[in-house]
């Protein structure tokens, strides 16, 4: 089966109401706004492949990762404070996993290059922060905090030149990072 053909079997059904309860919605693909499909969202399942659930339309807001699985009150879970608003499916990936990190804006200072999980990138790499990346190969999360804690961000491939003017990011530092893996579907 062609890594396509897997993405195109990622499904997660979202209901209204706590314990699988009241209308859903069946998803399998990105959704920039689920408000014209129900008013709220407070249980969902993933029957096949990962998502990023936010709590702002349009990809904006807090992030939660969701892997196969059944989560009957996420946000008594989660510690998520409003319902879910709009989700993005994870494209299944087979390949191996790069990304470079950069202390300054714009790909400036010092750079390392990352090529599997961080627990903690200040005792890897001497770094209390870093400002941009550029994502070479795989789809990958980042936390706040050391040891995969805290809010956590959705990386797929591509450059990410200025953490402080992208939409959500500002005054966010990146402390351990992790690659999504085939394991979560």
């Amino acid at each position: 089966m062609t890594t396509s053909s897997m993405n195109m079997m990622s499904k997660i059904i979202f209901y209204e109401e706590r314990n699988f309860q009241g209308r859903s919605y069946e998803c399998m693909s990105d959704c920039p706004d689920m408000s014209s499909y129900m008013n709220r969202c407070h249980s969902c399942r993933v029957e096949r492949g990962c998502f990023m659930v936010y709590d702002r339309t349009n990809f904006m807001g807090n992030q939660y990762f969701m892997r196969r699985g059944e989560y009957a009150d996420y946000m008594s879970m989660m510690g998520m404070s409003d319902c879910i608003r709009s989700c993005r499916m994870i494209p299944m990936y087979r390949g191996s996993y790069r990304m470079r990190i950069y202390e300054r804006e714009n790909f400036g200072g010092q750079m390392y290059e990352v090529m599997e999980d961080c627990e903690n990138i200040m005792d890897r790499y001497s770094m209390s922060n870093f400002m941009s990346c550029n994502v070479m190969e795989g789809h990958w999360l980042m936390y706040e905090h050391p040891h995969f804690r805290g809010r956590m961000w959705y990386m797929r491939p591509g450059e990410y030149r200025s953490f402080m003017n992208m939409s959500g990011m500002s005054g966010m530092r990146w402390m351990s990072m992790r690659r999504i893996m085939d394991s979560c579907y």
